[in-house]
């Protein structure tokens, strides 16, 4: 079964937005063992998930600020939603796996079935020349889940920093030591990295613009990417639970600026808009594949509320931001799951 991470150090999930979320990813300076960097995507996943998606923020690892109350009308059960932020916690969702348990970064548990819905988070600041070395543990993570539950809506959400000069790519934090020691080569201790870009060898600078650069002078977008592009949409589009388990139900590929008039902004000419990988699907795809497997699939639990989806009020108060603070709420850039009352 699953189990929350007992980690004492996870900040509490926190209501923030894409456009926030993406900018504490790609404008991030320091190391990337904390996962600061990468924490504020799944508190963006996990808020999306209650707000657009329907589930109970109770069953959400990380858990979102909000909390829900139910009140029995003529017209049914209509559901508001306020936003709590003492009501948030941090962590991550222990799954047993087929063969070995794994910490998975966002988690939807249903009490009586177990995790329905997962979203694994990448975030890749620089060495993209060597992504697809790392193909294996992706496949792997998504084999060794589907083990154990087949019927699990599997997500992997990639983001990318979108590194456009050898500036951007030296001040970019590595993913971790390997990376680290790849981006200028085992021939380089002597270099140093504070010295002006301009004043290093050309081999040096060739090094980590074939390594760490993602979108080049012309517009175009690096091979390692486009491999790395290649390589995912080959791993996603599982539709039902007798499909190849070694393939995710969603993925997405995501570039992020790092620097311009608007940090944290999407790069958007790649993916593709038809790509498999691009952003504007993932999240309905997760949806549709949840709904395929516990709603209509299953209809005994559906009728029983087991399984279905909720729709929140439109007059909650956290739609119609009649709050005093309401201001300083974040902006929905989704569409929210609402019911038809009002």
């Amino acid at each position: 079964m699953a189990k929350r991470s007992a980690r004492s150090d996870s900040a509490p999930c926190e209501w923030i937005d894409e456009l926030a979320a993406f900018k504490r990813f790609a404008t991030h300076s320091g190391g990337t063992q904390s996962a600061k960097h990468i924490k504020p995507i799944h508190w963006y996943i996990a808020c999306r998930l209650v707000l657009e998606g329907g589930f109970n923020p109770h069953h959400i690892t990380p858990r979102p600020p909000f909390v829900f109350a139910e009140l029995r009308t003529k017209r049914g059960i209509e559901r508001t939603i306020s936003y709590e932020p003492t009501a948030a916690r941090g962590g991550e969702q222990i799954i047993l796996g087929g063969l070995k348990t794994k910490n998975v970064d966002v988690v939807v548990t249903n009490p009586e079935l177990g995790p329905v819905l997962a979203v694994s988070c990448k975030g890749v600041t620089k060495a993209f020349r060597n992504l697809t070395n790392r193909m294996e543990e992706t496949i792997g993570e998504c084999t060794n889940l589907h083990i154990t539950y087949p019927a699990l809506v599997l997500g992997y959400f990639s983001v990318v920093r979108a590194n456009r000069t050898l500036k951007d790519a030296i001040e970019a934090p590595a993913n971790d030591a390997e990376e680290a020691d790849s981006e200028i080569g085992p021939d380089s201790s002597a270099i140093s990295t504070s010295a002006p870009i301009e004043d290093r060898p050309s081999t040096i600078a060739d090094r980590i613009k074939a390594n760490d650069i993602a979108i080049l002078e012309d517009g175009s977008i690096s091979d390692g990417l486009i491999r790395f592009h290649a390589a995912l949409s080959e791993m996603t589009g599982r539709r039902g639970v007798r499909n190849e388990i070694s393939r995710y139900e969603a993925m997405a590929l995501t570039l992020i600026e790092p620097k311009g008039d608007q940090p944290g902004s999407i790069f958007p000419n790649f993916p593709p808009v038809e790509s498999s990988l691009h952003l504007s699907r993932f999240f309905s795809t997760l949806y549709q594949r949840y709904e395929e497997r516990f709603v209509f699939g299953a209809p005994l639990l559906a009728d029983r509320g087991i399984t279905t989806r909720f729709e929140w009020s439109p007059d909650s108060v956290l739609f119609t931001r009649s709050a005093l603070d309401a201001s300083n709420w974040p902006a929905l850039d989704f569409e929210p799951r609402l019911s038809a009352f009002s």
